[in-house]
């Protein structure tokens, strides 16, 4: 499999990224697999760079402590710690709980597009029925022709208290 990930590894021994034997260094090459009682509930995946561990959490949190389907915690309005303070969510998080954290200190952006969060899957299997159900976010952009020019915005407004 071909992948740049390895940018991100560093040979110097000092930081933290830095390759050495029996070391798990980080790169965003992560799919996720839910289990229950040490029975498997199913695979999942955020795609999206940066955003794919922060991804991860939304997913499992969406499914466990809400108790959403496959589908619903795919959709479900997300965000991505960017630097410092600094939020980026979806147009669509709740309102109130961006005006929350500004009043807490944070510094929200709400993205005009959804790129910045990439996409997803999951199939989870009801480990009463071993019915399998799935959920799917697709690439937030439209495919390209070949040729074609590519140009990449990421566009957000700040929420203000």
């Amino acid at each position: 499999m071909l992948q740049n990930r390895g940018h991100n590894f560093s040979l110097d021994p000092g930081h933290a990224n830095a390759l050495e034997p029996g070391k798990r260094t980080y790169h965003t090459i992560i799919p996720g697999f839910l289990t229950r009682g040490g029975e498997a509930v199913g695979p999942f995946g955020v795609m999206g760079g940066f955003m794919q561990p922060q991804g991860h959490v939304q997913v499992v949190m969406n499914t466990i402590d809400y108790h959403l389907n496959p589908q619903a915690a795919l959709d479900s309005p997300r965000w991505q710690w960017i630097k410092g303070q600094t939020i980026l969510v979806e147009s669509d998080f709740p309102q109130h709980i961006a005006q929350a954290l500004v009043r807490k200190g944070h510094d929200i952006q709400v993205a005009l597009d959804s790129s910045p969060f990439g996409r997803g899957q999951i199939i989870w299997r009801n480990l009463d029925s071993g019915v399998l159900c799935g959920g799917r976010k697709p690439e937030p952009m439209a495919p390209l022709r070949l040729g074609e020019p590519v140009h990449i915005i990421q566009n957000s407004k700040k929420i203000q208290k």
